[in-house]
């Protein structure tokens, strides 16, 4: 009878009632979306990278350390000498280790230089391993390995030849036109940094700017491949690596010792930790977003309480109505906080419908701009906790039209009796 009552009433003023479930829809939009966007976030960047104990690089912030070794995400101050990392790579604590070598791109996406660890050793989210599409790692001085987002987006199949670019830009005239590379794997989506990246080795990066000297190709020389066969192609230098330890417990000792590395200025960093960091400095940013999206959600329900508020002096003739034909005043305020809570209700459905479809075409530009991969909307316990809330806050600020109407059918009922 409530909801029937409810439903009709909220018909004969649909126009103003379709504005203010609008105005509702749209502040529980904002607000599960940030709060969406940023538990998504955090999982994003968390499962990028597991399994590694230590992060080395040339002496910077930790974040930016993090950011361009992980994430691809900014540049190096400076490199590390190749005698530097090999005598760290070789001591007796250190189980494993992946050279990585940044400044090329293609296309927009990253190219990295590294060794057959990388597919061997990395790990992502609950300690998976890299596994392969179609083909395989490279073995061949121009294979390439493509990542999954890299390959979808460009249409690159397995023997494909490309063309690398000097440094980062999305558009370069700089190419290493002279020697292109043959795709011989594809990834796995892994939902992380990794499927936007491809993957040569380091040797494949120095071969590539043999020609070259500070960032400009030298006119007319080209080297033939004769004279490739009989050169040494080891790195002079790397951009960092990532360390894995044979025990935990030497992890610290082994960071000291990266950190007060007297041939040149290195830092180690503990991911976990630089991850806590950059969760804190965004925390500011993360509670200003909430508390927008909170002040904005009440503005519409104190709308919607208003507009039921002015709805009562319109709805004299029906309450007296209802009061004739024998309702009580508390079916009266019940009737108008259930249109209240019928207009919440709808307005949090729509919301969850326009999340959905929003973030389904939201994925591909965050992925390709900002590195964060998001998953479908799905609720949760938090998220059911602040629909919760929204019910509970419709309901309080509901009693304020409820009582206006409570009181005007109590008082009108007295009046009839009288």
């Amino acid at each position: 009878m409530f909801l029937k009552v409810a439903w009709h009433s909220l018909l004969n003023r649909k126009y103003t009632v379709l504005l203010t479930l609008i105005s509702v829809a749209i502040s529980t939009f904002v607000l599960l979306g940030v709060e969406h966007i940023r538990h998504e976030a955090k999982e994003s960047f968390s499962k990028t990278v597991s399994g590694v104990d230590l992060i080395v690089g040339a002496r910077t912030g930790q974040l930016n350390l993090l950011l361009y070794s992980v994430f691809r995400m900014g540049n190096a101050t400076n490199n590390i000498s190749w005698e530097s990392y090999r005598e760290l790579a070789t001591d007796p604590k250190v189980a494993w280790t992946i050279p990585i070598s940044l400044g090329d791109s293609h296309r927009g996406y990253r190219v990295m230089g590294t060794t057959q660890n990388y597919f061997t050793h990395f790990r992502f989210g609950q300690n998976t391993s890299l596994s392969f599409a179609q083909g395989g790692p490279f073995v061949q001085l121009f294979d390439v390995v493509l990542g999954a987002e890299v390959a979808r987006k460009l249409g690159y199949r397995l023997n494909e030849r490309i063309v690398l670019t000097h440094g980062l830009g999305h558009t370069s005239f700089s190419k290493h036109d002279d020697k292109p590379f043959r795709v011989t794997g594809i990834l796995r989506p892994t939902g992380t940094p990794v499927d936007q990246a491809l993957y040569i080795s380091l040797q494949g990066m120095e071969v590539i700017h043999l020609d070259w000297k500070d960032g400009v190709k030298i006119p007319g020389k080209q080297t033939s491949a004769h004279e490739l066969a009989a050169l040494d192609l080891t790195p002079q230098s790397i951009t960092a690596f990532l360390v894995g330890l044979k025990s935990k417990i030497a992890t610290f000792h082994v960071q000291r010792q990266v950190n007060h590395y007297q041939k040149e200025p290195l830092l180690a960093i503990l991911p976990g930790i630089a991850l806590t960091e950059l969760w804190h400095m965004m925390q500011v940013m993360e509670n200003t977003l909430r508390l927008i999206s909170i002040l904005v959600l009440f503005s519409s329900l104190l709308g919607s309480s208003t507009m039921l508020l002015a709805s009562i002096r319109e709805r004299q003739r029906e309450i007296t109505i209802m009061r004739a034909i024998g309702a009580s005043p508390f079916f009266v305020f019940l009737t108008i906080q259930t249109e209240a809570l019928l207009i919440s209700l709808t307005g949090i459905m729509a919301a969850i419908f326009a999340l959905v479809i929003g973030i389904f075409f939201a994925q591909p530009f965050l992925a390709d701009n900002y590195g964060i991969f998001i998953n479908h909307f799905a609720i949760n316990s938090q998220m059911l906790g602040m629909l919760g809330v929204i019910v509970m806050g419709t309901l309080l600020l509901g009693l304020i039209p409820s009582l206006s109407a409570y009181r005007f059918s109590l008082h009108h009922g007295l009046g009839m009796k009288s």
